[in-house]
């Protein structure tokens, strides 16, 4: 693995949510906040559960390219916070089995019945590339 892509991975764990943005059938850009999964090893891939009614899943259904935005709590003396941008495309999966791969006990509050909820759908979002600012040091990862 990228020492890099290591390095956001174990720092992407400490941030508890990210912005998921999607261009809408107007053409228009909607961003809302997602969970970022820290108990999983960030290798280019993000996975989010949401419901198949929801505007995000009809926006991906048109569109796959979306992004990622992830900002990071500032150091303990006051430094710049990690900040990631990632551009991507996204797949709809609707495998319980693949839901299960990814689900951790923290989703119950948002799924009641787990991955038997009605109408769940995992996002994978897959990066293409990926911009992060840590305080002077910055950089892309293209995959």
């Amino acid at each position: 693995m990228d020492m890099r892509l290591k390095f956001l991975s174990d720092n992407m764990r400490a941030i508890d949510f990210g912005m998921l943005s999607t261009r809408t059938e107007g053409g228009a850009f909607a961003s809302r906040p997602m969970s970022n999964n820290g108990e999983v090893d960030y290798d280019g891939d993000s996975y989010f559960f949401t419901y198949e009614q929801a505007r995000t899943v009809a926006d991906i259904g048109r569109d796959a390219a979306v992004s990622l935005t992830f900002t990071g709590a500032p150091g303990p003396r006051g430094q710049p916070p990690l900040f990631i941008a990632v551009q991507g495309n996204a797949d709809l999966i609707r495998d319980k089995t693949m839901f299960a791969a990814h689900w951790t006990a923290g989703l119950d509050h948002w799924f009641e019945q787990g991955v038997d909820t009605p109408g769940l759908v995992m996002i994978r979002v897959r990066a293409a590339r990926i911009h992060y600012w840590n305080g002077a040091d910055q950089g892309e990862i293209v995959l």
